[in-house]
């Protein structure tokens, strides 16, 4: 009885906590909070601005487009949190939007982070989460919410492989028996495709764009395959060499050879993994091939590009930018049965 009132005054919560967006899931309830991990401060202070509401989707409008009083910042760069006490003040805005939480009441937290974070960066999550008012932390690997997230059969003795394309990492993992047998984390995501653009259009069109216009051309031309019908778009930015502003047009043939580089990493990255992996396991996978979860999966022709590379059957999770989040969230709704796996810093203390 006491077990199902405290779930009801401050119910658990399971966490996406991403370089380019944080989810937030309730027991019961599924995700309920996507937003941005930006955060807007006045500018040489540590004060957050709105009174500590500029936070996710205000902050982000802010980017790039503030004046030289308010500087808008992302605590987190390619996965690992860069500023603890920002962070923290992100995390404790999430949690009291997310939740009607009780005075001295603090929930059970389940946080999805990067497999290949150190010691150190994991006890940053723990300090900033508990801060934020969380009570009990625990980590998972986020190529293993992924792998559940998407449905996949990850107890069986048979291999499942995930790739998670998120904002900072990409996560490629090769599952059998509940458990990671080959796992890899690379600091080449969303951001460095975003980055690729950004110096392809200075480069070839000297022309100067941001990192919210470059995101805003990989959605609506990118591609990492030959299209049946290629696309344009209309950029606009400083040139170079003028000094004054220009549009460009551009195509998704010339956004495609600007990505390449960055998707050979992601592409080596994969390989890398399932060299290391057991001939039967490699076997397995041959038929069961590999989803791609993540904002990165949405890239249209990545499956098809992955599929020619690999030889493997390749798909795309259904909603993949939520795939973390619904694994982290099942795996809150049967914590008893996972916690063994799960990392609470224990260790560390």
């Amino acid at each position: 009885m006491f077990r199902r009132l405290r779930q009801w005054l401050c119910p658990d919560v399971a966490i996406d906590l991403g370089t380019a967006n944080t989810l937030v899931a309730i027991q019961g309830m599924g995700i309920v909070l996507d937003e941005p991990s930006v955060v807007a401060l006045q500018k040489g202070t540590r004060r957050v601005l709105g009174k500590g509401t500029a936070v996710g989707k205000l902050a982000k409008q802010m980017l790039g487009r503030t004046p030289d009083s308010i500087t808008a910042v992302r605590p987190l760069q390619d996965g690992v949190i860069t500023d603890f006490e920002l962070c923290e003040a992100m995390l404790r805005y999430f949690l009291q939007k997310a939740i009607r939480q009780r005075r001295g009441l603090r929930p059970r937290v389940v946080i999805a982070v990067p497999g290949g974070i150190t010691p150190v960066e994991k006890r940053a999550v723990f300090n900033s989460a508990e801060r934020a008012g969380a009570g009990r932390v625990y980590l998972m690997e986020e190529a293993k919410a992924a792998g559940i997230g998407a449905g996949l059969p990850i107890s069986e003795p048979m291999a499942s492989m995930v790739c998670d394309i998120g904002g900072g990492t990409t996560e490629v993992a090769i599952f059998s028996l509940a458990d990671v047998v080959v796992g890899r984390s690379t600091r080449v995501a969303g951001d460095e495709l975003d980055e690729a653009i950004v110096e392809y259009m200075k480069q070839h069109f000297s022309l100067r764009i941001g990192t919210q216009t470059a995101e805003k051309i990989k959605i609506e031309i990118g591609s990492a395959y030959p299209l049946e019908q290629e696309l344009t778009t209309e950029v606009r930015g400083l040139d170079t060499i003028s000094g004054v502003p220009r549009k460009a047009i551009v195509t998704s043939e010339e956004i495609r050879e600007a990505l390449r580089e960055p998707l050979e990493a992601i592409l080596n990255c994969i390989k890398s993994v399932i060299e290391q992996c057991k001939p039967e396991l490699v076997a397995d996978i041959v038929d069961t091939g590999l989803v791609l979860t993540g904002g990165g999966a949405l890239l249209r022709g990545l499956d098809l590009f992955l599929n020619e590379q690999l030889g493997i059957p390749v798909r795309v999770a259904d909603e993949p930018l939520t795939t973390v989040a619904r694994g982290t969230a099942i795996c809150l709704e049967h914590l008893s049965q996972w916690r063994d796996s799960l990392d609470s810093g224990e260790a560390d203390l």
